[in-house]
């Protein structure tokens, strides 16, 4: 009868409805994005063909250390299954966190058969059963996926991915994230994953092969299959610093926003993140020369500029335009992708010709890649040969960052040389821009855009190559306009990375002792090119790189609560020179000591000509202890055995006629050697012997200090105001740390001397202490560093004291303060050849002359400076 049911087709549907569920294993809850890790011939087949591509140990590092309990999404920025299998593979192995789930991924033809065929018959018995599809968010299975600790993989950029999300209103795997964080306790991580084909960055307009294939960033399948089975070496993964979600909706910017306007800037800050990194490793896109320099010189700024240029010159537009685009290509670099990765064979056989190898602060170079996401990097190394120029792009390039834009002198642009250089990243600088207006606006504006495309720099703040040893003073006029680009907005942030570079021996030594003792400098030529191969024949050592924590400008800036915008010149002037110093100090702490470096001031600042190999290895034990109080770094060798290695720096000395072994019997045994070392020598150790000293200048002036009380008990506060006039007198020669006080580095230098018993506290009096019997001779040690300059200082004033003002220029006084301390040498007024040097000259004039001493006028202030000299030096010599 009509209404009543029929029990057969009752009976017949539940029968259907428990075989099916049978079918299912009693859930609906099957899925194809859902790839369980398992075993067999396919997954074993993918790990031969991933094996070759390449992920560094402290990438997967970071993947460990994230919490126990942290739901873990890894972020690729496109949509691949190419990568998506290839962490699915290679993480297994790793023993992180697999990603077994995919949004948006469903690989089906990698799922086993009978997997396919019950989510298929799942989702078709959910739509007849419900007339609806069956909904992953909705049912609750993702939620309770990534709870229990399966790992998923989220692209953020999809083929038509916003129109579903904004027009279909289809679901947002970030919105659904953010909600899920919203609901539990333990923390989502997402963290970006960048895969890389190639190191070269996009090209502005792309070749007709990326076009059909793809580009290297972004390869198409056969591209990207031929790269893995021709190069499969080439191909890496960089992991990048991951995302704490409930730290992200914590800040002050989310928690007003509602869930799909929080997901949208998330996804910015995720793409932001992948760009960035990307950028860090292969640089900003390359434009063709013409385009760089048309987006120059037709800039709003420059124009407004140039107008105003004609008006006040009375010059035609035509004329201005003309020499600026001249001035542009004089200056400009042409860097070249394919150039570089060419150029890496020939430095690399040049460097392993040529030195023992290179030792390199990885740690140090992970932190200045990680801070190249936040701007463009502006490497400021020291500057001690012309090596630098190209270890340094080769280095970085080399550990997958982009070689810099390297700010070289004018002198290096001579044929052919200037136009590798250019290829090279290299881009040139006049020594001085006075009285070029026009000149020294564009190269304002090239710097400008440089930063703007997100280029690094690379810039060698000494302004040239130290002859001396130790770093110069800081030449701030690059920095300055540095400064003025980040003010007028050319990037967010500018991170400034301090290096040291170091050498056990330059290749330039010969060249340094002639220019120090007032040789002309050479200048440089193609025949100079060419004489230069006679530096293949022999080895120089193994070469340092080392780097100081990067500084960040927009950090450095709200940590002082400074305004760069609201500046006027005189306090801009001001953070600029704190700036300067702030990076020669960070370069000078993060310097290596080497063992030539050691045993070259343990030869100098022994008090005789002539000394015994106990004698040298005593002096080493003592400024060792030292460098290890300060936890300075020091090479590995003299960090395992420094006995051997000073000793075989001793040896290389010796070879090189350096240090020469005085006759002795020859059958006396090796510890009880004597060597000299001759006058016209000192002057080469005096080099290497500044290669440390900045280490040992505060322990060095603090010693000075004591021996002037002239007691054997003193107290620490009697030795503040005298090392004060100390670090003012030496102000030109050393970079002192500007945010710790002179009391501090008494106090440091003290407590050393004590852990050497050379002092011992007083038992009742406090913050007193007296010299032990053998500290008398170990202060002179450490004081010793500063006898150079106290004689080199000495000549200068002595010039000063018979010579009128009216008398003195600039133009010949150099060359007689020359002849002055050459006879001082020969009638026994000074000991140390190595104080006749032009640049601690020029310095000595710069303190007095900024200190009232222009001439023998100036009697007071020179008797002052003479009688404190004379102190010193008779201290310290006795």
């Amino acid at each position: 009868m009509p209404g009543t049911n029929n029990p057969s087709t009752g009976t017949w549907r539940e029968k259907w409805r428990r075989i099916i569920m049978g079918l299912l294993k009693g859930t609906h809850q099957h899925f194809l994005f859902h790839l369980p890790s398992r075993s067999g011939l396919l997954p074993w087949l993918f790990t031969r063909f991933f094996h070759g591509i390449s992920v560094e140990p402290h990438h997967l590092e970071i993947l460990r250390q994230l919490p126990p309990d942290a739901v873990v999404v890894y972020t690729i920025k496109y949509r691949t299954y190419f990568e998506y299998l290839f962490y699915h593979t290679r993480y297994r192995r790793e023993k992180v966190p697999v990603p077994e789930l995919g949004f948006g991924l469903r690989p089906w033809l990698i799922q086993p058969v009978s997997r396919v065929l019950r989510s298929m018959l799942a989702h078709v018995y959910w739509l007849a059963a419900r007339n609806q599809w069956l909904d992953p968010y909705a049912g609750g299975y993702w939620r309770q996926m990534l709870l229990d600790g399966r790992a998923a993989i989220l692209p953020l950029v999809e083929k038509h991915g916003f129109y579903r999300r904004f027009v279909k209103s289809q679901a947002d795997p970030l919105r659904f994230l953010i909600e899920l964080q919203q609901t539990i306790d333990r923390p989502i991580y997402l963290i970006p994953h960048l895969m890389f084909f190639s190191k070269h960055p996009e090209q502005a307009l792309p070749r007709l092969r990326d076009v059909m294939f793809g580009t290297e960033q972004r390869p198409g399948l056969l591209r990207r299959t031929l790269t893995m089975f021709r190069q499969p070496g080439k191909v890496f993964v960089e992991i990048s610093q991951p995302l704490n979600l409930r730290q992200f909706l914590s800040s002050s910017a989310m928690t007003e926003n509602n869930p799909e306007y929080q997901a949208l800037l998330l996804r910015r800050q995720l793409l932001h993140q992948h760009n960035r990194h990307r950028q860090s490793i292969t640089g900003p896109v390359i434009k063709s020369h013409e385009e760089f320099k048309e987006s120059i010189l037709s800039g709003q700024r420059l124009r407004e500029f140039m107008a105003h240029h004609c008006e006040s010159r009375s010059q035609s537009l035509r004329e201005v335009r003309k020499q600026a685009d001249g001035y542009l290509d004089e200056i400009a670099a042409k860097y070249n992708p394919t150039f570089v990765n060419f150029a890496c064979m020939p430095v690399n056989w040049l460097l392993n010709t040529m030195y023992d190898g290179m030792v390199v602060d990885k740690e140090g170079l992970q932190r200045v890649r990680t801070m190249a996401r936040k701007g463009p990097l502006i490497l400021i190394p020291c500057h001690k040969s012309h090596m630098d120029y190209l270890i340094l792009s080769y280095m970085l390039y080399m550990n997958n960052m982009p070689a810099p834009h390297i700010a070289a002198g004018k002198n290096l642009s001579f044929w052919p040389m200037g136009p590798i250089f250019r290829a090279g990243g290299a881009f040139f600088i006049r020594r001085s821009f006075s009285g070029a207006a026009i000149y020294s606006r564009i190269f304002a504006e090239y710097i400008h855009k440089l930063l703007e495309d997100g280029f690094n720099i690379e810039l060698f703040i000494e302004g040239g190559r130290s002859r001396t040893g130790k770093l110069l003073m800081p030449k701030l006029g690059f920095l300055t306009l540095l400064l003025n680009a980040f003010k007028a907005g050319a990037c967010e942030d500018m991170i400034f990375a301090p290096i040291f570079i170091g050498y056990d021996q330059v290749v330039e030594e010969t060249a340094y002792l002639e220019e120090v003792t007032g040789g002309k400098k050479e200048p440089e030529s193609l025949s100079k090119v060419f004489q230069a191969r006679r530096f293949l024949k022999r080895r120089y050592g193994k070469i340092y790189i080392n780097f100081h924590q990067p500084i960040s400008l927009k950090e450095l800036l709200e940590a002082n609560d400074l305004d760069l915008a609201s500046m006027n010149n005189k306090d801009q002037n001001a953070l600029c020179r704190n700036l300067g110093w702030r990076v020669i100090n960070a370069i000078d702490q993060a310097s290596v000591v080497t063992p030539h470096a050691l045993v070259a001031s343990a030869a100098l600042n022994c008090a005789s000509l002539r000394f015994g190999t106990d004698e040298l290895m005593q002096i080493v034990e003592i400024y060792t202890a030292l460098l290890f109080a300060q936890k300075a770094k020091l090479t590995e060798t003299l960090m395992m055995d420094p006995p051997r290695a000073c000793a075989q720096a001793l040896e290389n000395y010796v070879q090189r006629k350096i240090i020469e072994v005085a006759v002795t019997d020859k059958n006396a045994p090796p510890e009880s050697t004597q060597y000299l070392l001759p006058a016209h020598k000192r002057l080469q150790l005096e080099y290497y012997k500044n290669n440390c000293i900045a280490y040992f200048v505060p322990a060095a002036v603090t010693a000075a200090a004591i021996l002037e009380k002239d007691a054997f008990q003193f107290s620490a506060a009697d030795l503040h105001d005298r090392y004060r006039f100390l670090q003012n007198f030496f102000k030109y020669e050393f970079a002192f740390d500007l945010d710790q006080s002179g009391e501090r580095f008494v106090r440091k230098s003290i407590k050393a001397f004590i852990d050497e018993a050379m002092l011992i506290p007083h038992p009742t009096l406090p913050d007193t202490y007296q010299i032990t019997a053998a500290g008398f001779r170990k202060l002179k040690l450490f004081a010793r560093f500063l006898l150079t300059y106290f004689e080199s200082y000495s000549v200068v004033l002595s010039y000063y004291k018979q010579t009128p003002r009216s008398e003195s220029n600039a133009k010949d006084r150099l060359k007689k303060i020359q002849a002055l301390g050459k006879a001082m040498l020969r009638n026994h007024e000074l000991v140390l050849a190595e104080s006749l040097s032009n640049i601690n000259y020029d310095n000595a004039i710069s303190f007095f002359t900024t200190n009232g001493v222009r001439g023998a006028e100036n009697s007071d202030q020179i008797e002052m400076f003479e009688q404190t000299i004379r102190k010193f030096l008779f201290l310290i010599k006795q």
